[in-house]
């Protein structure tokens, strides 16, 4: 199962996208802050990145970008209360793979990080 990690500025957040993903199998290290997020990407191995786009000091796509120069292979989906197009483009183009919106829909995060984590299985994709 995967190393991921949850960042979102909302505690209930996080540990509901904690829960559900720990259910599944997989290990869950949930953050409120960004830079704590970032020093575990930057001393851990982590698979998938859930990343929400509006934090406190800094928007998800910036912590995205951040975290990519640590750790390119790291998968990301996206969270967002406010969907724009504009803000997909700019997740999708830093690397982000899926993007969910707010209130998160469990069966619906499930998918998206299956589909995430099997497309990094591929070839090309996230090394063991």
């Amino acid at each position: 199962m995967a190393e991921i990690l949850v960042l979102d500025d909302v505690l209930d957040a996080t540990v509901l996208v904690g829960k559900i993903l720990t259910k599944k199998g997989h290990t869950v290290h949930t953050f409120t802050e960004e830079e704590d997020a970032l020093r575990h990407v930057e001393q851990n191995r982590v698979d998938l990145a859930i990343l929400d786009i509006k934090l406190k000091k800094m928007s998800g796509i910036e912590v995205l970008a951040e975290m990519k120069k640590k750790n390119a292979e790291m998968r990301a989906i996206m969270l967002t209360g406010y969907p724009t197009v504009e803000t997909a483009r700019e997740a999708i183009n830093l690397g982000a793979e899926e993007y969910c919106v707010k209130p998160i829909d469990r069966l619906e995060l499930e998918e998206k990080v299956e589909k995430v984590l099997k497309n990094a299985a591929q070839p090309g994709g996230l090394r063991a």
